[in-house]
């Protein structure tokens, strides 16, 4: 479907969902005040649906969605936490999808004038601008926060086309990173990032208040891990640095260490800092080859909002709940352990 078209069936659908949940209309009674036929009505509230311009949540207590996100934030305390309802049945892309689907209409919530949004692009990122639901706001500008060039392909457009379709869905202003995902020498990177035109994006880069990524990992067959960026000998050093996952094409440990991994050298992404101090800081992930990095990632802090799959979810829970349960235990232990000697040194 053509951008114009999709952003015509958006408006449409955005204007009989309101008559539909808010004025309590019949489909009959919408079909008749627009001109239109049931049968329209009914796909254009589908549509709404499908596509995440309408969310409904029921407030039941004893809700899993619910039950999962409070169990995350007792052992992460993040700004936000929103678990997707997925099926179990439902394979990869299909996960994807949902979240992706939820995280676009998410954003429409936070997107204000003069926001700046940081891209960090990505298979997941990539399908939230497939679902963006169309919102002119004034003077918003959306920034690539990494390069996606590889190798002799310098002129890679996967980051760039996500940005700019970020910016048509928000009629903002487009700032591409024409650079390469990652330099053959450090020494390049550092003269390169002293000159003016790039230092204005890296700027811009900072001034981000919503910055949205996903979790890179091997496993997944992440962008960054598929799309050429990596050699043999690139490969050989993140397994000797014991990386888990990357934000942005800078990769991190599992207790969310990154200054020292020997590749975030010649990476193009920005500090993991950066992260840290964001307004919003938004993870949009799913599966379960994801859980190891993002755990790290959450132990580093680079994720102050999170929107993931149920099954993921469900997944993470138990990992972070079998963790409580090792540490108690040898917390006891050592507990008793220390008892024991004080005994005995009472006794002497």
């Amino acid at each position: 479907m053509a951008t114009t078209d999709r952003h015509s069936v958006a408006h449409s659908a955005v204007r009989v969902a309101r008559l539909y949940y808010f004025q309590n209309m019949t489909t009959a009674a919408i079909a008749e005040e627009i001109g239109t036929s049931r049968a329209t009505v009914s796909r254009l509230l589908s549509y709404a649906m499908e596509n995440g311009l309408v969310e409904i949540r029921v407030h039941d207590p004893l809700e899993l969605s619910g039950n999962l996100e409070a169990t995350i934030r007792k052992h992460h305390p993040l700004r936000s936490i929103q678990v997707v309802p997925v099926p179990a049945s439902a394979n990869e892309r299909e996960s994807r999808q949902r979240v992706a689907a939820h995280t676009a209409a998410y954003l429409n919530s936070l997107v204000l004038p003069s926001t700046v949004i940081g891209l960090a692009w990505g298979n997941m990122v990539a399908a939230v601008a497939d679902n963006l639901v169309p919102k002119h706001v004034h003077d918003v500008a959306v920034v690539q926060l990494n390069g996606s060039g590889a190798g002799a392909d310098i002129g890679n457009t996967f980051g760039e086309s996500i940005v700019s379709r970020f910016a048509q869905n928000y009629g903002a202003q487009a700032h591409s990173f024409p650079v390469p995902a990652f330099f053959d020498y450090a020494d390049t990177r550092d003269a390169l990032w002293r000159e003016r035109s790039v230092k204005a994006i890296r700027a811009l880069q900072s001034n981000a208040s919503i910055l949205l990524f996903s979790i890179g990992a091997a496993e997944t067959g992440s962008h960054v891990h598929t799309g050429g960026y990596l050699d043999t000998h690139d490969r050989q050093d993140l397994l000797k640095d014991g990386v888990v996952g990357d934000i942005a094409t800078v990769f991190f440990r599992e207790d969310g260490s990154w200054r020292d991994v020997a590749l975030n050298a010649r990476s193009s992404g920005p500090d993991l800092d950066r992260f840290q101090s964001a307004a919003h800081a938004i993870c949009a992930v799913s599966g379960k080859g994801k859980i190891p990095g993002l755990r790290a990632a959450l132990l580093g802090g680079y994720i102050n909002e999170l929107v993931i799959d149920e099954p993921t979810a469900r997944l993470l829970v138990e990992e972070l709940e079998r963790q409580e349960q090792q540490e108690e235990a040898t917390a006891a232990t050592d507990t008793a352990t220390d008892n024991k000697i004080h005994r005995k040194r009472t006794k002497q």
